[in-house]
């Protein structure tokens, strides 16, 4: 790595990518947020504000904007990637040339990319045409509202190059955010993705009114087939004892703030898919990734009934009811992992 000190460019102004930028302002970075429309660009630029997104946030003078991805991306030592999962092979392919040929690219999105079932540092390894080691993944318990307001909080940044975990981990390290490096890429990437399938789960259960019990439940056995699908994808199974797992599960599932849960209360209540995305407006990652997670996992001979169920609610129009009834009627069996 050049070591530069070079700017850092972070693409996406939602939620999550406009706290990082935050963060990476507090660090100390200097810090170029690329937006899709100009007006919101021209917003955080001018008055420090993301209305739509944070609007109690005042980001810090490190911080500016551009709708240009070029402007964005020159010359920068880390670029973050904060789009939607899905959207990720698009836009990249559009900006892959303006990047640094030793820039490390830095991966926000928690999700698995429809039709090829690629996690997203694979898509980015493949559609920037760069090695693996310089990709880094972070991942955790990163609710933005409560990060921007700068309450203590946790992550992981996970790499196979410890010098470029260690710059990322180094350039988000502040007095309320603590970063901790892991290089199970793969454990770190699902926990991230599946989370957020099994945070829908909830959010139908608390909207038809079961208890802690079920809650529990949805989130300990979420986390069983969250680690089956690792372990079989080669990942660590500790991995999912930690922040990237577990936190991120925990967090996802039982705060208010978390979008899938939320998107998961409106099926709850029996409204339809095109009813809860109007209400909710933002992107619930678990939505799409449900079909791409449980292919993956039949790809490799992984249940993953959770899974498997809020697919059918999602994408087939079953009655989260009958749902229960299929998840509450499966054979029997040992408590276990694998």
């Amino acid at each position: 790595m050049s070591g530069r000190g070079g700017h850092v460019a972070v693409l996406g102004a939602g939620s999550w990518g406009t706290a990082f930028a935050k963060i990476l302002a507090d660090a100390g970075r200097e810090v170029t947020i690329w937006a899709r429309r100009q007006p919101v660009a021209d917003t955080l630029r001018t008055e420090r504000r993301n209305p739509e997104y944070l609007p109690h946030l005042v980001l810090p003078e490190r911080v500016t904007a551009t709708s240009d991805a070029a402007e964005a991306i020159t010359d920068a030592e880390l670029v973050v990637l904060a789009v939607p999962s899905q959207t990720l092979r698009a836009n990249l392919a559009e900006w892959a040339g303006y990047v640094h040929p030793d820039a490390t690219l830095v991966s926000l999105m928690k999700g698995i990319e429809l039709g090829t079932t690629k996690r997203m540092s694979e898509v980015i390894v493949e559609t920037a045409g760069v090695t693996a080691d310089r990709v880094v993944v972070v991942s955790g318990p990163n609710l933005a509202p409560e990060i921007a307001a700068e309450q203590p909080a946790a992550t992981v940044v996970a790499g196979t190059d410890s010098r470029r975990t260690a710059l990322v981990q180094s350039s988000i390290r502040t007095p309320y955010l603590r970063p901790y490096t892991n290089d199970d890429v793969i454990g770190c990437e699902l926990g991230g993705a599946v989370k957020n399938v099994i945070a829908l789960a909830y959010g139908i259960a608390t909207a038809m009114g079961f208890g802690d019990n079920t809650r529990a439940m949805l989130m300990t056995r979420g986390l069983a087939e969250t680690a089956r699908l690792g372990v079989a994808l080669g990942a660590d199974p500790i991995t999912f004892a930690g922040l990237a797992g577990m936190g991120d599960l925990v967090a996802s599932c039982s705060s208010p703030l978390a979008r899938n849960r939320t998107f998961g209360e409106h099926l709850g209540r029996g409204e339809t898919m095109e009813q809860a995305q109007a209400a909710t407006r933002q992107t619930a990652e678990g939505v799409k990734s449900c079909l791409s997670i449980r292919d993956l996992a039949r790809a490799h001979g992984v249940e993953m009934p959770i899974t498997e169920q809020v697919e059918r609610i999602c994408h087939e129009g079953m009655d989260p009811r009958i749902a229960v009834d299929t998840l509450m009627s499966r054979t029997a069996k040992p408590e276990s992992y694998e």
